[in-house]
């Protein structure tokens, strides 16, 4: 059985609409899929119907963008199955308010080194509920000053570190949003750790029995990582899941859907805690 947890679409910073998505996981054998598109959870109604229409079990999903304030790290914390999502809206919605924020100076930066219009991104966000980097890259691939998304012109612009136009703020605080989590009836497991050298984090909250599992399956961990990470998995006894992080033509690096999953029993552990918290 394929239970991919993680993947996004053009609610967020995917390239492919829902339907596509769908439509590819079910070409593509998979059992189950959870729609994690950003600090949004627009998918969760049309998922449900497209979803029983190919033959794909749909597991409501969200990533939310969360802040480690005692290391000025971004965080991200997928949500599964949420029994009262209305609780999570006005989380989705500071967040998707706060990346806005940022993408407007990072395209005000851009600008003035290249000469594209707002138009010319704004036309890649219409079905997406905020602005990511991917939008601004493609309208600059759009214009010839770039051949891919993820090169030297990237590179200099949003490196996080380095990039002369990269804007980042404080995300809500990484506890209130897994506290938010459990108050809707939701699963919170750590995204990708490695991404964001959160791994200290981890352990700080699965000491504290605050976090439900740990994402181990996906792309920027390597073997030694994901040691590292079942280490913490067996010690606090976490949910270990995967996904394949989907984005589409916005992909980071060459990922498709199903190329990292989760165990049937993993997701049976979700469903089970998520169940209990029903009503």
């Amino acid at each position: 059985m394929i239970c991919d947890l993680h993947c996004h679409t053009k609610f967020s910073d995917g390239s492919l609409g829902i339907e596509d998505v769908i439509s590819q996981a079910k070409r593509t054998g998979i059992d189950w899929l959870s729609i994690t598109d950003h600090d949004t959870m627009s998918s969760f109604s049309r998922a449900d119907v497209l979803g029983q229409r190919e033959g794909v079990k749909i597991l409501h999903g969200v990533e939310l963008s969360a802040w480690d304030k005692s290391r000025g790290a971004k965080v991200h914390i997928l949500c599964y199955a949420p029994q009262k999502p209305d609780r999570l809206e006005g989380l989705c919605l500071k967040s998707c308010e706060i990346r806005k924020a940022c993408s407007k100076e990072m395209i005000a930066k851009v600008m003035e080194k290249f000469p594209i219009t707002i138009e010319s991104i704004l036309k890649h966000t219409t079905s997406s509920k905020s602005i990511f980097k991917q939008h601004i890259m493609r309208a600059l691939i759009d214009y010839g000053y770039a051949l891919e998304f993820y090169g030297d012109l990237d590179s200099e612009l949003f490196n996080p570190k380095s990039g002369c136009c990269y804007v980042e703020r404080e995300y809500p605080d990484v506890n209130f949003v897994i506290d938010l989590i459990h108050t809707a009836g939701g699963a919170a497991v750590m995204a990708h750790p490695a991404q964001y050298d959160n791994i200290e984090l981890l352990e700080e909250l699965a000491k504290k029995g605050k976090i439900d599992g740990v994402e181990i399956g996906h792309y920027s961990a390597d073997e030694s990582y994901r040691n590292e990470l079942r280490s913490l998995v067996d010690k606090y006894e976490l949910i270990c899941t995967g996904g394949s992080d989907f984005h589409g033509l916005y992909n980071s690096v060459p990922t498709y859907l199903g190329s990292d999953s989760t165990s049937k029993e993993e997701l049976d552990r979700i469903i089970k805690l998520t169940s209990k918290k029903k009503g």
